[in-house]
């Protein structure tokens, strides 16, 4: 009798493999729940489609007897099965245990380890200084923004998007290093219309930046429902990791942070609401609304954004260039989003990421929303763009934003972005 096949999980990571000598379809586990990699060799590709959750042994086993042209398949088919359960890719027993265990070592954990030390970025403290050392001196002479109460830097690679991360941290002014740092971040793995929170202070090569649990608190029992207290995605997640060390380069490594992870607001982008329709997430913009308040001068916003992913590897049926062919009228509709918030208008902006379902992909638009819900008299400075091919045929854009009131001057050199009618929808 046949016997259904376990389903693939779909939270992995898929991409064509990068090695010529190992070509196929390259499967890696975002999460960490597991650290294998695999490469499905080009001719059982097409075999994945059957571990959906509807397929059998015996519909793999005629694939696999097509494919070959052998009736003498027991021993791939139970290789590729094995492989894929044992990795801990498939939804069944395996996996869950895996899952749990991650879990599990996650909350226990009293500090959050630094995930990406020694990938992005190095590990040991002086070759970290010297990397971002330089990336700093080439950027050139950039000023801090007056009045700046906050900033967004890009959460791409550091190698990748050096300009606007200088652009960023130059633009905080020095008595900020006083204040806690609320940093948002993507949270690319996170439940939609959910907010991540932990207690737990950041470990990175530079040292310790403690976690306000006071406020996190806070967060977490003003917010039920919303806030995800200990939130594993805390563990893997990069774009709050990398705002950490560049704060801790500027400022030293005894910082005090206050790190949320914002999950993205799809079902607002399908649906064409506001995302504070969503009874949870209008919760949580009331707390962090009213922290800001209470706070005021003692909190420095950090956000952790990306914008545009365009091309292959994000989905598009066709090959990206930086700065080339369907890239500028991407730039223009990247310009016109940050031009609402310029001047003040968050629905504005909301309008624009729902256009076309938001076929531009903004990674970065909940953190940015959720800032703008939190403290609403904010205007943005747009202080660079930039759009960078990740790989040949797909490109990432980011920029360098400050953050001010809206009676503060403006800061010296900046791009002005917006006017009364830009990017009216």
């Amino acid at each position: 009798m046949a016997q259904p096949l376990p389903k693939l999980r779909m939270d992995l990571d898929f991409m064509p493999s990068p090695f010529e000598d190992r070509p196929g379809l390259l499967i890696r586990d975002p999460h960490l729940y597991s650290d294998a990699t695999l490469i499905i060799p080009p001719p059982l590709v097409q075999c994945l489609q059957r571990f959906d959750g509807r397929g059998t042994d015996l519909d793999l086993r005629a694939d696999l007897v097509r494919l070959t042209g052998s009736l003498n398949v027991s021993r791939i088919q139970e290789n590729l099965v094995g492989t894929l359960s044992q990795a801990g890719f498939l939804e069944n027993e395996t996996f869950f245990r895996l899952r749990d265990q991650r879990h599990q070592e996650f909350s226990a954990a009293p500090v959050r380890e630094p995930t990406h030390a020694g990938s992005a970025y190095p590990e040991d403290p002086d070759e970290l200084r010297g990397f971002l050392e330089g990336y700093l001196a080439r950027a050139g002479d950039v000023s801090a923004v007056a009045g700046a109460v906050g900033v967004a830097a890009p959460h791409v690679s550091p190698e990748g998007g050096w300009k606007m991360y200088a652009a960023a941290y130059r633009a905080i002014p020095e008595e900020a290093a006083s204040r806690t740092f609320v940093i948002l971040g993507t949270s690319h793995y996170g439940l939609p219309g959910r907010f991540g929170l932990t207690r737990k202070p950041f470990r990175t090569p530079y040292g310790i930046a403690e976690t306000e649990t006071r406020l996190v608190e806070r967060l977490a029992e003003q917010a039920p429902g919303a806030a995800v207290l200990e939130d594993y995605c805390h563990r893997t997640e990069h774009s709050i990791e990398f705002q950490v060390v560049f704060l801790q380069h500027r400022f030293g490594a005894d910082i005090r942070i206050l790190p949320i992870l914002c999950g993205s607001f799809s079902e607002s982008v399908a649906s064409g609401r506001l995302p504070e329709e969503s009874e949870p997430v209008r919760r949580f913009f009331d707390a962090l609304a009213g922290l800001a308040d209470e706070e005021g001068d003692n909190l420095f916003w950090v956000l952790g954004i990306d914008m545009a992913h365009i091309g292959r590897r994000y989905g598009d049926p066709f090959a990206a260039r930086a700065n080339q062919g369907v890239m500028s009228e991407v730039a223009e509709r990247d310009r016109r989003r940050i031009g609402r918030l310029a001047a003040g208008d968050p629905a504005g902006f909301w309008r624009l990421v729902c256009e076309r379902e938001d076929d531009l992909k903004w990674c970065g638009s909940s953190p940015l929303y959720t800032f703008f819900k939190a403290v609403p008299d904010a205007r943005c400075l747009l202080l660079g763009y930039e759009q960078w091919n990740i790989d040949e045929a797909s490109v990432v854009t980011f920029g360098a934003l400050a953050m001010q009131r809206d009676h503060q001057p403006e800061g010296p050199g900046p791009d002005r972005c917006g006017t009364s009618d830009e990017g009216a929808s």
